[in-house]
């Protein structure tokens, strides 16, 4: 069969016209990529910091002493984790402000001033808790508390107010890296993975105190107010625009999902060694976890671990004050931003290093006595909680504040019943902590 001239000059128009759109194609993936790595930051570094030495410490303890049987507890948290960083992203996108901002504007100097001093303290005791992971895991190399401590405050301090807030934000995103040992930790640990799909697909929920007790530390210690101030101010200082809202989200989304992997990955590592039957010992911090890990997983194993928990503490020893300056400081009116000079935000500035001083000094205090301190900061984080989620749902959902990008139906219903289930555990959980709850 002959083809003409003219078939061949339409076939060749039709190949160009393809080339040309899948050219078109692969320029918008590379752009769109671009454009989300330019955005990439708050979501990622939020989410990661709440993997702090306290929840590692949590989710050792979930595997070591209750094996895969929490593991259900991931998708709703994971879910929940994701709606509420994801409602202050928005509104830092929308408003331009901070969430303290808006919280006075909303309700008044008076009210803000009671959460912002709740806030301060809280805040301030799990600082020092920061400082102690950091001392617990330079301990697991040889390195004296007395030493590592004051070293990681003066590196913490100088990053933050001697850098831009790019630099900042890179370091920030390189120390969330360091999760990724937990991965290859709990590879080593060579789990039952038809057991942990087994559980992950069977919710097994018990009544004993602490189980429930477990569970309610697993989500507690999974959403913390200082997260969502954070990621909101964070947005706001990147000056980050409507037209990024999407790649906002796609950041607070995958932040959320690398997040909730590495305290998947912890339980898993725990449960398939400590949890195996044979370990008698006692888990009450992560610097435990990894000792434990090192005979019975081998000694890499319990390096990465140890590794992981200093990282860990030093991503949250910066974003917890940084957290509590931006909020009193907006709360206040003052000036702000990682990339004010003293004299431009001495507030600001005040607060982060008294913060990251006071953290750093009692820290290194000998018999340190860790558990109080943490109790009373659980029991304020616990009262505090409720309040927060409470005022972002109102401003989330204020049409007139937020205009199209206010909370839809749907979304309103699902992020209500996240706020009454997770501050009802949190109240719970604050309760059974300092009434002694076992």
């Amino acid at each position: 069969m002959a083809v003409s001239r003219t078939d061949v000059r339409e076939m060749t128009r039709r190949l160009w016209r393809r080339g040309t759109l899948r050219a078109r194609r692969a320029v918008a993936r590379r752009t769109g990529f671009i454009a989300y790595l330019a955005v990439i930051g708050p979501g990622m570094i939020a989410a990661n910091a709440g993997n702090d030495a306290g929840g590692i410490a949590t989710y050792s303890t979930s595997g070591a002493e209750f094996g895969y049987t929490l593991l259900w507890t991931f998708l709703p948290i994971l879910v929940s984790l994701g709606l509420v960083q994801e409602m202050c992203a928005r509104m830092g996108v929308v408003t331009g402000k901070g969430l303290a901002d808006l919280i006075r504007e909303r309700f008044g100097v008076r009210w803000t001033m009671v959460v912002m001093s709740a806030l301060l303290v809280a805040n301030a005791g799990v600082t020092v808790s920061e400082f102690v992971g950091i001392a617990a895991a330079t301990e697991l190399f040889g390195v004296p508390r007395q030493v590592s401590v004051p070293l990681a405050a003066l590196s913490v301090w100088w990053l933050v107010v001697k850098g831009s807030y790019r630099r900042v934000e890179r370091v920030f995103l390189l120390m969330s890296l360091v999760f990724l040992g937990y991965i290859v930790s709990a590879f080593l640990a060579r789990p039952d993975w038809g057991e942990v799909a087994r559980q992950m697909a069977r919710p097994t929920l018990r009544f004993d105190n602490h189980y429930l007790f477990t569970l309610i530390a697993l989500i507690g210690t999974t959403i913390s107010p200082y997260m969502q101030v954070f990621v909101q101010s964070s947005v706001v200082e990147k000056s980050v625009g409507r037209d990024s809202y999407k790649l906002v989200r796609a950041d607070v989304w995958v932040g959320t999902l690398f997040a909730m992997s590495i305290a998947f990955f912890i339980v898993i590592s725990t449960a398939a060694t400590l949890g195996a039957g044979d370990f008698k010992g006692t888990i009450e911090t992560a610097a435990d976890a990894a000792r434990a890990l090192v005979p019975l997983a081998g000694e890499y194993a319990g390096l990465l671990f140890a590794v992981g928990l200093f990282g860990a503490s030093m991503l949250a020893a910066g974003v917890l004050p940084l957290a509590t300056a931006y909020s009193i400081s907006e709360a206040l009116g003052f000036e702000k931003g990682v990339s004010r000079s003293f004299r431009e935000a001495p507030i600001f500035i005040g607060i982060f290093t008294f913060l990251i001083a006071v953290g750093a000094l009692i820290a290194i205090i000998p018999g340190l006595p860790l558990m109080r301190v943490l109790v009373v900061t659980q029991f304020i984080n616990g009262l505090l909680l409720p309040v927060m989620l409470v005022a972002i749902l109102r401003l989330a959902g204020d049409r007139k504040l937020m205009g199209e990008y206010a909370n839809g139906a749907v979304y309103n219903v699902l992020a209500w019943l996240t706020v009454f289930i997770v501050s009802a555990l949190s109240l719970v959980l604050a309760a059974k902590t300092v009434f002694g709850g076992q």
